[in-house]
Order: structure tokens, then sequence, then C-alpha cells
């Protein structure tokens, strides 16, 4: 079947969108995820800033957060996953203030974004359920990463954080599940135009996992 114009123009913005990602992750692995110049924010607006720039200048955190927002569309169950994520990911930062540790933050914060990639690509989906728990499984490694910026701050700097990155990963999720919506996911169009972005978020994901094990 002939390609509509609308899909090649998916394709081509989502083609374009990966390569970039893709450079950007194997050329700077290393990229800082911490606002500030990793700086530990001392009032309130610098907490909140820092949270809402941490899962953006982050391209993992940024490409899940999206990732995420595309399949709760692709999936038609509403918001739940972006919640459950933002919910666990508070829960992970906690656990990194409190000194607990989670094994191998930055390896399965990688791997979420492939694995959850290759959930949107594939053309029926694991029961909501199992990507909800893994969503939230995914959220406290994120936020465990999140909360290395934060460590020793005042709780007024703490909660504006807290506060900051929560509302930056719910607008960011809304913004693509909204983009998704549009495309009619339940299509086969709409459908095919997802599963394409599933398999370019799937390599991007591999690209963070080789620039962790190949820095």
């Amino acid at each position: 079947m002939k390609p509509t114009p609308h899909f090649s123009r998916t394709r081509k913005l989502v083609t374009g969108g990966f390569v970039s990602l893709s450079s950007l992750a194997l050329a700077s692995p290393a990229l800082a995820h911490h606002p500030f110049g990793g700086s530990t924010p001392t009032n309130a607006i610098q907490g909140f800033l820092s949270g809402l720039g941490h899962p953006v200048i982050g391209l993992d955190h940024l490409a899940f957060v999206v990732v995420i927002g595309l399949l709760a569309a692709a999936m038609g169950q509403g918001l739940m996953m972006p919640i459950t994520f933002t919910l666990a990911a508070l829960a992970g930062t906690g656990l990194h203030l409190m000194g607990l540790n989670l094994p191998l933050p930055e390896m399965m914060i990688s791997a979420s974004v492939l694995l959850f990639g290759i959930f949107l690509a594939l053309k029926q989906q694991p029961a909501t359920p199992i990507v909800v728990a893994l969503a939230a499984i995914a959220g406290l490694f994120h936020g465990y990463a999140y909360g290395e910026a934060i460590v020793g701050a005042n709780m007024g700097p703490l909660f504006a954080y807290l506060l900051g990155f929560a509302t930056i990963q719910m607008v960011i999720g809304i913004v693509a599940y909204t983009l998704a919506q549009r495309l009619s996911p339940q299509s086969e169009g709409g459908a095919l135009n997802l599963r394409f972005a599933g398999f370019a978020f799937a390599g991007l994901g591999f690209a963070f996992l080789s620039g962790i094990f190949f820095a």
C-alpha cells in the first residue's frame, strides 16, 4: 500500500528527531543531568527551576516521558501511565534522599526507553496492568536519578524541586498523549504512525545503552 502524504510527513519528522537525538546520545553520553551546573538549589525558585529542567536536559528522561505519553494514547488507557510514572518518580527521589540504593540506575533508565519503545512498536501491546507496573518500576529509577540533584538541599528547595519535576513530566506526558490522540491511534494509519515512532524510540534507547557500555 502506498504511504499517504500524512504518513510520509510523520515518518520524516520521527526519523529526523530520532537521528538528532541519537547523535546527541552517542556523542555526549555524559550530558549533564543537573541544572545550575550541578550546584544544589539554595532557594525555592532555584529548586522549582531545577525540577523543571532535569527531565528536559536529560535526554533519556525526556524520551521516556514522551514515549509513555504516546503509549498511553495507543493503549487507550487515558493518563493512568503518566500519572503512575510521575508518582513513582517522586517515590524514587525519596529513596535516594533516604540513602537507599537502586542498582544500575542509568542502565535501567536507558533500558526503560528501549522497552517502552518496543511496546509502542508492537501491534498488540501487553496487558495494561503489566505495562503500568513496569512504568512504576521505571519511575522509581528515573526518580532516583532525579534525587541526585537535590541531595543536601533544605526543605523549601526540596519540595519546590519535587513540584517542578512532577509538573514538567505531567505536562510533557499530556502533550505527547494529546498529539498521539490527534493521530487517531485506533485507526490503521494512526496506529501505524505510532508504531513507527515506537521503533524510533526503541532505537534511541539502544543508543543510550550503547553510550553507557562503550563510553
